[in-house]
């Protein structure tokens, strides 16, 4: 499950257009362009949140239903519930990992397949 975590000026807006795309069927096609193209438009301090909704319409992102969409109260739920886990859980930056609720510190390849194994393997 992919979860926002928008930390950074301009982020809450660029989760809105990624929820509006997901609601058109064109979430990967929006994400992936806006990953490619992020030095275009998230410039720290200074996003360009227009470049950004033109980087999504020319994927293929209906914009006029998505301006409208991005404040469809599902996706003011969404990014809602996924800043306050971040509160809960005390996550202040990406990458972060924890396991069951427990974070996990100097996180590896070998030490994260090695935690969840554990996790398995304990009893309910």
């Amino acid at each position: 499950m992919l979860r926002h975590t928008p930390f950074h000026e301009g982020s809450h807006e660029a989760v809105r257009i990624l929820e509006a795309a997901r609601r058109q069927d064109k979430f990967e096609q929006v994400l992936d362009a806006l990953f490619a193209k992020q030095p275009d438009w998230a410039i720290h301090g200074a996003p360009d949140l227009n470049r950004a909704w033109r980087i999504a319409g020319a994927v293929g992102l209906d914009l006029e239903r998505a301006r409208t969409d991005r404040l469809h109260p599902d996706t003011t739920a969404i990014l809602d519930r996924d800043v306050a886990d971040l509160q809960t859980m005390g996550v202040r930056a990406t990458p972060t990992f924890s396991l069951d609720g427990r974070p996990l510190r100097n996180v590896s390849f070998d030490s994260l397949s090695a935690a969840i194994r554990t996790a398995v393997a304990e009893p309910g």
